[in-house]
């Protein structure tokens, strides 16, 4: 009998009711036992879900208040020092490390002002993970009270087994780094760890846990020999507990482990193996014959990470022919990876076009579709046949639409021509022509685009979104933040302004609802990171502009000042990136269709005196293919073709701004190169400095804004954290070569912190303007 598996599910519940308890607790509106509490009844909602779905396996442990990578932090007792000397409740430890603290002193505990952690994104997914930071010194042990078997125990007394799920030991040290100062490289500390999972498996197995899921992702990425064998020790000291640990299922996602096959030489221990057959159908003949005798392969035929309706004519082709190899008791059923990155069910959209919503599978419905394809290839095709038939109707339907096909676009596509992806000058003469029309100082200060995005500015969104207000009042109320929010940069000394961003709701769906070819949920929300959580749009169809979607509220920001005005737009690779896309098509040739959409507006802003234009692109290391190779340098070839395409049409005197997170550009820099762009700024207040050697090794000749603090935290920085951030880039960077700015946009942010951290930011600025022009 091949049964089925779902390797997590969603966090944040229907409503988001994780991110409203967080942020409560967060802002000291309730205490630490309701948000407790809330967590156990999203769980408690979650396993029945999946238990009514038919899931075979149903997954614990893929709860977590923040990121489940920071619960194994405390979990192993990995928290750096600086957090533990203040003796915080775990919880709050926990949140600290996430997010940043800071609190002042009072009669009963002494001011507490620590920064998070490193936050990255978890593989090419738009998930955000804590990473782990270890010292020279570092040592590990089992929490008293470990939450894996305390949500197993759960679950249990609910009458539902679940397979608790961890991140493997090589994982976790692979995906870490050494904290500042420290040299250690984080595998060496395998011995040191490996007890703890010992320790923490035996007390599954005594819990009751017949199983337990060890995600070891990084079998997907090109591994250094050290890493690679470390496989075979992990493996081998967790199998020599014996009986005593339950039987372990190593889970792999998001691209193929083919490059990596030898490792599973080093598993032939572990019960069974699960692969992506989603993201690389092609590596089950491959995996199939390096299996151990006997091991099982849990084949991910269930797509965890988009919403498109899984067609079940080819998922049973490719389980059936597993059968066919193992043999029907060796094969499982499974998402290709957790669901996480789903939204949570599409029983909750009601203003979806029936035809559209037809196409669709939330978290929910991907719960019942593995266990539909485990019944089709055990009882056979007739015993579904009413849901095989309505899923071959769904896929018909789709791939015969007019929703998808627009000819006046593909005929626009044709007509691309290889001027149309070249500035009209070099980058010397652009930035001649660009700082006489600027007049920009040295240093020159910005920020990312948006501002806080307060209590009001939602409410008037909502009453415009119900037809509460009229059109031209929702728009009075736009033009008076927009005008707040240019006073208020004007009052801090910013040198390049923006309008802020008041009538955005997201920096994707925002472009999206201008465009064709896109549709939207209304409870699609999926989790970021922490309480962070998006709505991503959906590509349906072919992408075009049927008019300006930013001119208006960049020209009027612009005509109530004498600085420059910077106009905001969200790059075709991250409108890509962060929609659920079309599997249908190529995504080349869906950025190309977002390229030109993009081309247009940037020129009708030039036209409108916008003569800073920022093209934001924080997903284009994204999509990066996570192994080098053919793959990868074709994905940069189309991702790089597409920026240019957007922005190369406008004069020399116009300067174009890019946004990126993270500054690990080492193996792709010829590509940030390529871009062109005149200014970049990127995410690196929690990065160090050193990653910023690159643009002295490669002799980067344009502008760059490393951020110089981090905005995902409340923290204000003190203005010498900032002065020794500048120290540190000047050791690498021309003075004539480097931006001030955040890390990141400001949406996220209440109005004091962000005055409070930009005057300390300006300040620090202009301290360095008068000592390099003294």
């Amino acid at each position: 009998m091949v049964t089925s598996s779902v390797l997590g599910f969603p966090r944040m519940g229907g409503n988001r009711e994780l991110k409203k308890a967080t942020e409560a607790y967060w802002a000291g509106k309730i205490g630490a036992e309701e948000l407790i509490q809330t967590g156990k009844n999203l769980r408690t909602s979650h396993w029945k879900i999946q238990k009514d779905a038919g899931a075979g396996t149903i997954a614990s442990n893929d709860f977590s208040f923040y990121d489940h990578v920071l619960d194994h932090i405390q979990l192993f007792n990995a928290v750096p020092n600086r957090y533990r000397k203040y003796n915080l409740p775990a919880l709050d430890e926990f949140f600290a490390m996430g997010r940043g603290l800071q609190r002042a002193a009072t009669d009963s505990s002494p001011a507490v002002d620590v920064p998070s952690l490193e936050m990255v994104k978890w593989f090419d997914s738009n998930y955000h993970y804590v990473r782990p930071t270890l010292q020279d010194n570092q040592t590990f042990s089992l929490a008293a009270d470990p939450k894996p078997v305390r949500e197993f125990l759960e679950a249990k007394a609910q009458g539902v087994n679940t397979r608790p799920v961890l991140v493997g030991p090589v994982s976790f040290l692979h995906l870490g780094k050494p904290d500042r100062g420290a040299s250690v490289d984080p595998i060496t500390l395998l011995e040191r760890l490996l007890p703890t999972y010992t320790e923490l498996l035996i007390k599954l197995k005594e819990a009751g846990a017949e199983t337990v899921q060890i995600d070891e992702p990084v079998l997907v990425l090109d591994l250094p020999s050290r890493v690679k064998a470390a496989f075979k020790t992990a493996y081998a000291k967790i199998a020599a507990a014996g009986v005593s640990i339950p039987k372990i299922t190593v889970a792999t996602y998001f691209g193929d482990i083919v490059h990596n096959i030898d490792v599973l030489s080093s598993l032939s221990t572990v019960s069974a193996i699960h692969v992506d057959l989603v993201r690389n159908p092609e590596q089950l003949d491959t995996v199939v014959t390096a299996l151990a005798p006997g091991q099982i392969l849990s084949t991910g035929v269930v797509n965890g990470r988009n919403i498109w309706k899984t067609n079940f004519r080819e998922a049973i082709a490719i389980v059936e022919k597993a059968i066919n190899a193992l043999g029907s008791d060796r094969v499982v059923v499974a998402t290709s990876s957790s669901l996480l990155h789903t939204p949570h069910t599409l029983a909750s959209e009601r203003n979806l076009p029936a035809e559209v919503a037809d196409w669709f599978s939330f978290a929910s419905e991907k719960s019942k579709e593995v266990a539909i394809i485990a019944k089709a290839v055990t009882e056979g095709a007739e015993s579904v046949k009413a849901e095989l038939d309505a899923n071959a109707a769904s896929m018909h339907s789709r791939a015969t639409s007019a929703r998808t096909n627009d000819p006046a676009v593909k005929e626009r596509q044709s007509k691309v021509t290889a001027a149309m992806y070249e500035r009209k000058s070099p980058f010397a003469r652009r930035i001649a022509a660009q700082q006489e029309h600027l007049g920009l100082p040295l240093f020159p200060t910005t920020t990312i685009g948006s501002f806080p995005q307060t209590k009001e500015i939602r409410v008037a969104r909502q009453k415009f979104g119900k037809g509460d207000i009229s059109a031209a009042e929702y728009e009075r109320f736009i033009e008076k933040e927009i005008e707040l929010v240019v006073r208020e940069q004007e009052a801090l000394g910013l040198d390049v302004l923006v309008h802020g961003e008041p009538e955005r709701n997201d920096m994707v769906q925002y472009f999206g609802e201008r465009l064709t070819g896109y549709v939207f949920t209304s409870f699609g929300w999926v989790q970021s990171y922490g309480s962070r959580c998006v709505r991503p749009p959906i590509v349906v169809g072919d992408i075009s502009r049927p008019a300006p979607m930013t001119v208006k509220e960049s020209k009027y920001a612009a005509s109530i000042t004498s600085k420059p005005m910077k106009g905001m737009l969200t790059g075709p690779i991250t409108c890509l990136r962060w929609s659920f896309p079309r599997d249908d098509v190529h995504q080349s040739v869906q950025a190309e269709q977002l390229a030109l959409a993009l081309r247009d507006e940037v020129v009708n802003l030039e036209t409108a005196g916008v003569n800073v234009i920022q093209v934001d692109e924080p997903a284009l290391r994204e999509g990066l293919p996570l192994r080098s190779g053919k793959e990868r340098d074709a994905y940069l070839d189309w991702a790089v073709k597409s920026f240019r395409l957007a922005t190369t049409g406008v004069k020399d005197v116009t300067q174009i701004h890019s946004h990126f997170c993270y500054s690990e550009f080492q193996d792709f820099f010829h590509a940030i190169t390529a871009l062109d762009a005149d200014v970049l700024s990127i995410e690196n207040s929690k990065s160090d400095a050193k990653l910023l050697k690159v643009f002295e090794d490669e002799a980067y000749p344009r502008h760059i804004g490393p951020g110089v603090y981090d905005i995902h935290s409340p923290r204000v920085p003190p203005q010498e954290e900032i002065r020794a951030r500048i120290e540190e880039m000047l050791q690498f960077l021309r003075p004539e070569q480097l931006w001030i700015n955040p890390d990141c946009g400001l949406k996220t942010r209440q109005w004091p912190e962000t005055r409070a951290a930009l005057d300390i930011m300006v300040k620090a600025a202009k301290e360095f303007r008068a000592k390099y022009q003294a």
